[in-house]
């Protein structure tokens, strides 16, 4: 078999795995995708749907002056497969993208079984098998092929914790306390996108107390379903997405200043912003269910009714899912991989998504791509596709590849990854900076592409 016609694995069908295998078809190339559910289950996961979101149901901000905005743009003008199909399930979200979860993973599930080089089989992957392979078998990678990855890097994994938010019938909100609304009516609903429960001085007090005295979940049944020889020690969690009793217990107002934060929401009943405020955020097109916005968490079931439910507007909320923690783990790509996620020693295997330290949905789709089409250009004999380090998905491979192993930790899309502006250029603020700094990515984007074609 020649190289040009070598039957590609990719092993994983979240976002990153199922971006790959599109991004390879499509050159022409025949996949099989591995996706162990509905088989093997992940603990985190509800469905068997390709590409199922398991935290947030938000794909971040859609403003491209604003870093995950850029790097949406620039997989629009790289024809991402999951990115479209996101925008086709989106629903009201203000600036931001957010889905109808099960819209969005039966969109990319059809997408993916409808193409005639994609070959989609349901069982788990134990080893990493010869050939070419894209690895992108996510953050709750099995214990065996973990295993498999271990002995192939010949290094510890690095691990953290990572959380899930809870949801909630949009019919058990009382909107005689809560309201519709935007931070500064910024949205697409006329009322509002969000549903905003507004807190007391007294009122954050007291569920602070609460939230930081009650009880969590012991981590250690996570650390029981490691492959041997993955290190399994001290409970590590990822700082921007800390689960929410641990931000609370770091600061009486570490809340307020966080998820919390009431800035630019006007409470209707006093013409004020609130002290702070718990915002709702659609998560289904139909607006039955609700998730609370950046409160993912580790209490009991038990605990997570009394205390959420001290929440005004939330008194008798009925929770469709409760938050919990699942154990995201993540190789040493600085020592492993090259910028274009280039297996270093072994040119035919890629690594893809939040294994490789990326963090968030769209940097998950973004290196997905980039495995999918280096892969197909390593088969036709073309050199690696590596974007400048101006642009967003350019300085993000760049920072996992590059960064210091000693204190690697996963990063999602900003714009402290660019490298700084021409010493000349003059800006006013963070705005306008963010501004400079996208159009000099989306110019340098362009510019490369055209020299490509």
């Amino acid at each position: 078999m020649s190289i040009q016609t070598a039957k590609v694995s990719v092993i994983g069908g979240g976002l990153a795995g199922s971006e790959a295998a599109w991004q390879i078809a499509n050159r022409g190339i025949e996949v099989v995708l591995y996706e162990m559910r509905p088989k093997v289950n992940t603990g985190a996961h509800l469905g068997d749907q390709l590409a199922e979101l398991v935290c947030s149901n938000s794909l971040g901000s859609n403003l491209v002056d604003r870093a995950p905005g850029l790097l949406k743009e620039e997989l629009r003008r790289l024809n991402s497969l999951v990115l479209a199909c996101a925008q086709a399930s989106a629903v009201p979200a203000g600036g931001s993208l957010a889905v109808d979860r099960e819209l969005f993973a039966r969109t990319v599930t059809q997408a993916i079984e409808g193409h005639a080089y994609i070959q989609l089989v349901r069982e788990e992957v134990t080893e990493i098998p010869s050939g070419p392979v894209v690895v992108a078998s996510g953050p709750l990678t099995s214990p065996r092929l973990a295993g498999s990855i271990l002995a192939l890097t010949g290094r510890e994994h690095l691990y953290f914790y990572d959380a899930i938010a809870p949801i909630v019938d949009a019919e058990s909100i009382d909107l005689t306390i809560a309201f519709r609304g935007s931070r500064y009516q910024r949205g697409e609903r006329p009322d509002g996108d969000y549903i905003n429960c507004p807190l007391s001085r007294e009122q954050y007090q007291a569920f602070v107390e609460a939230l930081v005295s009650a009880e969590r979940i012991n981590l250690r049944h996570f650390e029981s379903n490691l492959a041997d020889g993955v290190r399994a020690g001290a409970d590590v969690y990822f700082e921007s997405c800390l689960p929410v009793e641990v931000l609370a217990s770091r600061g009486k107002n570490s809340l307020a200043f966080g998820p919390m934060r009431p800035a630019g929401i006007i409470d209707p009943t006093t013409g004020r912003w609130p002290f702070a405020v718990v915002q709702l955020r659609q998560d289904n097109l139909a607006g039955t269910l609700y998730n609370v916005v950046g409160f993912q968490t580790n209490l009991t079931f038990s605990e997570q009714r009394r205390v959420l439910r001290m929440i005004p507007g939330l008194e008798n909320a009925e929770f469709e899912r409760y938050g919990q923690m699942h154990r995201n783990t993540f190789i040493f790509s600085p020592t492993v991989l090259e910028p274009s996620l280039q297996f270093r020693g072994r040119p035919d295997l890629y690594f893809a998504g939040q294994i490789t330290g990326v963090e968030g949905y769209v940097g998950n789709i973004a290196t997905g791509l980039l495995a999918g089409l280096n892969l197909a250009r390593y088969l036709q004999g073309e050199k690696p596709f590596v974007l400048p380090e101006t642009t967003m998905l350019g300085a993000l491979c760049h920072y996992i590849t590059h960064a210091s192993p000693a204190d690697f930790q996963p990063m999602k899309a900003n714009y402290g990854l660019l490298p700084p502006l021409d010493a000349g250029e003059s800006v006013r603020g963070k705005r306008q900076r963010a501004a400079v700094y996208t159009k000099r990515a989306l110019s340098d984007l362009e510019r490369y592409l055209n020299e490509l074609r």
